[in-house]
C-alpha cells in the first residue's frame, strides 16, 4: 500500500475510452500503487499541470484491455485518494437517450440511476465499519460548473449542465427494449461505468464531476444504427482533443483549498463509534479516515 503524502491536495483525472493521457505535463512521475483491493487498471501517472499537482489514471489501462465490468473501481479511488487527491474530472463516453443530446455533444450529468448488479462493490465500508454518506446530489455541484465554464468556452458542440447518467453492467450495449424503456422513462444519457467511481468518491471525501462525451443514441432512435463500438470509438477519438482542453482549462480554475462539502462527507456518515474499529479495517481504510485517526 504506497502513497504520498503532501500538503497540497491534488487533482485526478479519470480518462476513459479514447483518452489515455494529458498533454502538457510537467515532472512526469509513474505511480504503481498497491491497494488493499488489488491493483488499479493502470499505473497512475502524476505530475504538474498549470501549477497544480495532477494524477491521471487511464480507466481501463492503457490500450483499453479492461472490460468494464472488470473494473476496480475501489483500487482506483483508494490509489487517488492515497496520492492526496481531492477533485476527480471523470471523463466517459455516453449514450443518448434522448433527442436533444446528439453524437460528439458534452453532457455534465447532476445525477445517476443505478442498474448495475455489483453494488455491494462501490462502498468502502463493512468489515467492522458501518458509515451511510449523503447521496441526494452525487455530484460535485462546484466542480460541475468549473467544467461547464471551460467546456462552454472551449467545445465547439453543444454542451449540456444537467441530466441523468443510468448505469448499466455491460459490456454488451442495451437491447432494445432496455433502450427504450430508459429513453420513456426521461433519464438523459446511459454508461457503463461512472455511478461506482461517483459513490466511492463521496466516501473518500473526494470532490467528482462528469464529463460524459456522447457518443451514439444507444438503439431506441428509430432510423439510427445501432450502437456499436466502431461507431463509439470514432466519435471518442474525435472529442479526445477537445477533452484534453477542457481539462487544462478547468484545473487552475479549481481552488486550492480542499473545504466543499465533499471534503467532509463523513462527518454525518459514519456510525460504529472509533473505538469499536477493527485494527485490520482501520489500517485499510487509513487514506480515507486519515482526518478521524
Amino acid at each position: 500500500m504506497s502513497g504520498i503524502d503532501s500538503a497540497e491536495p491534488a487533482i485526478g483525472v479519470i480518462g476513459g475510452s479514447g483518452l489515455y493521457q494529458i498533454e502538457g505535463l510537467e515532472d512526469i512521475e509513474e505511480h504503481n500503487v498497491k491497494t488493499p483491493y488489488g491493483d488499479p487498471a493502470d499505473a497512475i501517472i502524476g505530475g504538474r499541470l498549470s501549477g497544480r499537482r495532477v494524477f491521471f489514471l487511464p480507466r481501463h489501462g492503457r490500450g483499453h484491455r479492461i472490460l468494464p465490468h472488470e473494473l476496480n473501481h475501489r483500487a482506483h479511488i483508494w490509489a487517488l485518494r492515497s496520492l492526496g487527491v481531492r477533485w476527480i474530472i471523470a471523463v466517459t463516453a455516453v449514450g443518448s437517450l434522448q433527442e436533444k443530446y446528439v453524437p460528439r455533444d458534452i453532457v455534465l450529468p447532476d445525477q445517476f440511476f443505478d442498474r448495475t448488479s455489483r453494488r455491494c462493490e462501490h462502498t468502502f465500508f463493512g468489515e467492522g465499519i458501518c458509515a451511510h454518506v449523503a447521496f441526494g446530489e452525487p455530484v460535485s455541484s462546484g466542480l460541475r460548473g468549473i467544467l461547464y465554464q471551460s467546456a462552454s468556452e472551449i467545445h465547439k458542440g453543444c454542451v449540456h449542465d444537467g441530466g441523468t447518467y443510468v448505469n448499466m453492467d455491460g459490456p454488451a450495449f442495451s437491447t432494445r427494449a432496455e433502450s427504450l424503456f430508459n429513453h420513456k422513462f426521461g433519464f438523459d444519457v446511459i454508461g457503463m461505468t461512472n455511478l461506482a467511481e461517483a459513490k466511492l468518491a463521496r466516501e473518500a471525501e473526494v470532490s467528482l464531476a462528469t464529463l460524459a462525451m456522447i457518443t451514439d443514441y444507444d438503439c431506441w432512435k428509430t432510423g439510427e444504427e445501432a450502437v456499436t463500438a466502431d461507431a463509439v470509438i470514432s466519435h471518442l477519438n474525435a472529442n479526445a482533443a477537445a477533452a484534453k482542453e477542457i481539462i487544462a482549462d478547468a484545473i487552475p480554475r479549481i481552488p486550492v483549498a480542499a473545504d466543499w462539502p465533499e471534503h467532509c462527507a463523513l462527518d454525518s456518515a459514519l456510525v460504529t463509534d472509533a473505538k469499536l474499529w477493527p485494527e485490520k479495517t482501520r489500517r485499510k481504510l487509513e487514506p480515507i479516515l486519515s482526518r478521524f485517526i
